[in-house]
């Protein structure tokens, strides 16, 4: 009887969510217009939900629609679109494909990277068909598609930031265990992530935003602030840049970051008999690990009825 009403206790589990798809599927689109030719690089992540619980739970694959599919699907139509410039409504359009074709599937996430190239510049003409990295950055668009309801946020990731003075950071608290001396004056260098959520009105509604010009215009708020603010925290400055982006674009209905703090210490040079510190500082020594790390989402208030 015991062992019985263990095995019945053992069994009594259920599987409480699952979603499953293809990640990394890299690919490089070249639009040609004559001589002139663009390039768009992605990375794309397609993740299903839905009715696949007998895979998990009996082995049964039958419902099971192969993720190598899913990687062809996101080739084919990347060959066939017209929104590949816009990875907001690409990603929604392969969302789309999967919830229209597969009676079974009830949700696709989609998660497109961007990768960034720049025209090159050659004898003072941007060049029809030669591109450079222009740093690590990328432009994301995350998507989920429903059948009744489609949810959109962008963002910016890797952007990587510095400013020499206009920073300061003072009147913190401190205690027994407090060692920072305050500075009213310090380099500041962060790595900006940021996303940002768009209010829909239903599916039909995903067309009428101007995803990459609201896109463009965060990157330049939020540099501007960067640099012009005279911060006297990453905490402040970061609420700002969110509270102007909020009210430049009414489509957006909340602004997140994540502003890793990138140290840079003024190194001793004293035991040489040279300055470098206060005014005279100019030799630094940059400090990846440990960083500070200041996240915050704000949002736009509700109107009340």
């Amino acid at each position: 009887q015991t062992e019985s009403y263990v095995a019945r206790r053992m069994s009594e589990v259920v599987l409480k969510e699952q979603r499953y798809g293809k990640d990394r599927v890299r690919l490089i689109k070249v639009i040609r217009t004559g001589k002139w030719h663009e390039i768009i690089e992605l990375t794309v992540r397609v993740l299903l939900e839905g009715d696949f619980e007998t895979s998990y739970t009996h082995g049964d694959n039958s419902k099971v629609i192969a993720t190598d599919t899913m990687k062809n699907t996101v080739y084919i139509l990347a060959k066939k679109t017209a929104n590949i410039k816009c990875i907001e409504l690409f990603a929604a359009e392969i969302g789309k494909h999967f919830v229209d074709t597969y009676s079974h599937v009830t949700k696709t996430n989609v998660l497109i990277t961007k990768h960034r190239w720049t025209r090159m510049l050659v004898d003072g003409k941007l060049h029809d068909h030669s591109f450079a990295r222009d740093g690590e950055e990328t432009r994301i668009a995350e998507v989920l598609v429903k059948r009744d309801k489609v949810e959109i946020k962008s963002g910016l990731k890797g952007l990587l930031v510095l400013k020499t003075t206009g920073s300061a950071f003072y009147g913190f608290h401190r205690d027994q265990y407090t060692t920072l001396p305050e500075a009213t004056d310090r380099i500041l260098s962060t790595v900006i992530d940021a996303t940002w959520t768009y209010s829909i009105s239903g599916p039909n509604a995903i067309n009428k935003i101007p995803y990459c010009t609201i896109f463009d215009s965060i990157r330049k708020l939020t540099l501007d602030t960067f640099a012009t603010d005279d911060s006297v925290s990453v905490q402040a400055t970061l609420y700002l840049m969110a509270k102007r982006i909020l009210e430049t674009h009414k489509e957006v209905t909340s602004v997140s970051y994540a502003l890793p703090n990138k140290h840079c210490f003024a190194f001793d040079l004293e035991r040489f008999g040279l300055k470098n510190s206060g005014a005279d500082a100019d030799i630094y020594v940059p400090f990846e690990d440990p960083s500070g790390l200041i996240t915050a989402t704000v949002e736009r208030v509700k109107s009340k009825l």
